[in-house]
């Protein structure tokens, strides 16, 4: 499986955004610190732009993002560039992030490989398996004694988005509805990257 090793904090700089958005919280770097002080980008530099900014936040890769960009062309209903948007919020990978069940969507990926998360009492070790609503999130009954786990019992501190629910006792998280695109906090220019893909 290919993994995005690239810095964290370095690439939350060059993409303009928080590395909160990452869930590491105040995580910086000294690099750079005049900022990106950078000639005019081009039409086609800030559609590149904003597809890796995406890519990275939702830690796809190319072949990965393509695909998700071409099942959101083919929904009937909605725009091409929120259903991509949707489409990556639904990960399982990214929902264990929004539950707080990890305290990032890599850390979330590697719990999902390692067979921690269950998808209605099933094993489910694929980190872009799309959820649905009703489906109800849980770990493994052995993990649960795990001292990683054991203090999420007493709740995650995160703030849900309204289509997520989560029982901190029973660490049972549940989807209620679909993700709408006011519950997707990226500043991202979806549109653009639609504009990328139709060049």
């Amino acid at each position: 499986m290919a993994i995005n090793k690239q810095p964290v904090a370095k690439k939350c700089h060059s993409f303009g955004i928080s590395p909160a958005v990452m869930g590491y919280g105040k995580k910086t770097t000294k690099r750079n610190p005049g900022g990106n002080r950078r000639r005019k980008v081009s039409e086609y530099g800030t559609q590149l732009q904003e597809k890796q900014k995406v890519k990275f936040v939702y830690g796809v890769l190319e072949k990965q993002f393509r695909k998700v960009f071409e099942r959101a062309s083919r929904m009937e209903e909605g725009t091409t560039g929120e259903n991509m948007l949707k489409l990556l919020e639904l990960r399982l990978d990214n929902v264990v992030f929004r539950l707080g069940l990890a305290k990032t969507r890599r850390q979330a990926r590697q719990y999902v490989v390692h067979g921690h998360i269950r998808v209605n009492g099933i094993k489910v070790d694929i980190p872009s398996y799309q959820v649905k609503v009703n489906d109800v999130i849980t770990l493994r009954q052995r993990s649960i004694e795990m001292e990683m786990f054991k203090a999420l019992r007493e709740g995650t501190g995160n703030v849900l988005p309204k289509w997520l629910t989560f029982d901190a006792p029973n660490l049972k998280g549940t989807v209620v509805a679909l993700p709408s695109r006011e519950d997707i906090d990226l500043q991202v220019q979806e549109n653009m990257i639609v504009e990328f893909y139709s060049r």
